[in-house]
C-alpha cells in the first residue's frame, strides 16, 4: 500500500514538471508580446505552444506525463500600422507576434491550477504515508 501511495506522488509530481514547462513558454510568449523585427519582411516572435505526452514508467508501471514538444503557433501575426517604423512594410503596415495576451492568461490560470492540483495530490500522498507509518508504530 505505501507503494501505491508513492506512485501516486510520482504521477503528481510528473504533471507538476510538465505544467512548470508550460509556464515557462507561456512566460516568454507574454515577454515577446511586443516583439517584432527590426527588418522589414522578416518574422517577429512566434507563439509557441506545449503539448503533452503520456509515457509509462517501466519500473512502477505507472503512467506519467512529460513535455513532447514546444512547437511554434503557425497563426498569422498581426498587422499594426506604423508607416515610420523601420521594419514597416510598403503598405506602412508592422507584423508583431502572433501573442494574444488574453489568450496566455487563460493558459496560464489553466496551468497554475493544474500545477496546483497535482502539489495537493502529491501532499495528501504523503500525508496519507505519514500517518501509515504513525498506525505501523
Amino acid at each position: 500500500m505505501n507503494g501505491d501511495l508513492s506512485v501516486s506522488a510520482d504521477i503528481a509530481v510528473s504533471g507538476m514538471k510538465a505544467q512548470a514547462q508550460r509556464l515557462k513558454v507561456i512566460s516568454e510568449n507574454m515577454a515577446n508580446a511586443e516583439s517584432f523585427s527590426e527588418v522589414p519582411g522578416q518574422d517577429p516572435y512566434r507563439r509557441q505552444v506545449v503539448t503533452f505526452k503520456q509515457y509509462v514508467d517501466k519500473e512502477t508501471g505507472a503512467h506519467l506525463v512529460k513535455v513532447d514538444k514546444v512547437i511554434k503557433d503557425n497563426s498569422e501575426f498581426i498587422k499594426k500600422y506604423d508607416p515610420n517604423h523601420p521594419a514597416a512594410d510598403a503598405q506602412g503596415y508592422v507584423s508583431m507576434p502572433n501573442v494574444n495576451p488574453l489568450i496566455e492568461m487563460m493558459d496560464l490560470k489553466e496551468a497554475q491550477r493544474t500545477y496546483e492540483a497535482n502539489l495537493s495530490v502529491m501532499q495528501t500522498s504523503r500525508e496519507m504515508n505519514s500517518k501509515i507509518l504513525d498506525v505501523l508504530e
